[in-house]
């Protein structure tokens, strides 16, 4: 399960490009140009960190902080949830679907663009849209303004101890590779890519996007899985709240944007139809 966005790309192109054999040159141009913009929505987010060292960016570890305690009337919810949900070396049950869906962040949103690539461009053309509105937005806010995450504000005593327990529940299943793999990716990533939570907006989007496909009560079924990876994110000490919150506001406006640019865009063709 790749951490490292970079190799999520590589892997996917050579899919495509095996999946096209035998297709003519004009298809795998096609292919390689629609590809391009996914890969660079992944390398826009990789090289976020240079930017906002280059913009010489102060690292914020109160801001974000302090508006979680302003939320939860002075308490820490990282703190709170790893004290009352019993951090410790003998693993909750929660502990492990909560690792999974953490992990559901590298498989869904570049799955989801895959699937709908192969069956509806249409579709993928208006989800890539948004995928790339909100990661055009989120990288942005990363370099201007770099939030170091609980677990490393902790590390550093600007809030309680917090454990950062996101990949050992992967090792006590005895599947000690996701664990290694997600070791070596957060050492290339950027740390300060907190604030808004790609995790969470992520999570959402998907959701979001299948709606107007969906009966009612698998609506609300699926929001179990952002409504899930909050609480993971914030129990793994690696978003605070705020971050979270902002990532869905994020979703929002990515999804207002492409809604509003698709509806002049169509009302302009059927007027050119028209003539």
């Amino acid at each position: 399960m790749p951490v490292d966005r970079i190799a999520v790309t590589g892997w996917v192109l050579v899919a495509f490009i095996f999946a096209n054999a035998g297709k003519t040159m004009k298809d795998q141009i096609a292919m390689m140009r629609d590809w391009s913009i996914f890969a660079g929505i992944l390398f826009a987010y990789e090289y976020s960190r240079g930017l906002s060292d280059q913009l010489g960016r102060p690292i914020s570890y109160l801001a974000v902080r302090n508006i979680d305690r302003a939320l939860f009337f002075g308490t820490d919810p990282n703190v709170w949830m790893q004290q009352h949900l019993n951090v410790s070396k003998v693993l909750s049950w929660y502990e492990y679907p909560l690792a999974v869906t953490y992990m559901t962040h590298f498989i869904f949103p570049p799955g989801v663009a895959v699937l709908l690539w192969w069956i509806n461009r249409d579709m993928w053309v208006r989800y890539m849209r948004r995928l790339g509105i909100l990661f055009f937005l989120a990288c942005a806010t990363f370099a201007a303004f770099p939030v170091a995450p609980p677990w490393l504000a902790a590390k550093q005593g600007y809030i309680a101890p917090i454990h950062r327990i996101t990949a050992r529940a992967w090792s006590h299943m005895g599947i000690k590779s996701v664990s290694k793999v997600f070791d070596r990716g957060t050492a290339i990533t950027n740390p300060y890519a907190a604030m808004p939570s790609l995790h969470a907006g992520c999570a959402l989007l998907v959701v979001l996007f299948f709606f107007p496909y969906m009966p009612k009560w698998i609506r609300v079924i699926s929001l179990a899985l952002p409504a899930s990876m909050a609480v993971c994110l914030v129990y793994f000490g690696e978003h605070y709240v705020a971050d979270i919150l902002a990532g869905w506001l994020y979703v929002g406006v990515a999804i207002w944007i492409s809604t509003k640019w698709e509806k002049r865009n169509s009302g302009a063709v059927k007027a050119q139809r028209a003539r």
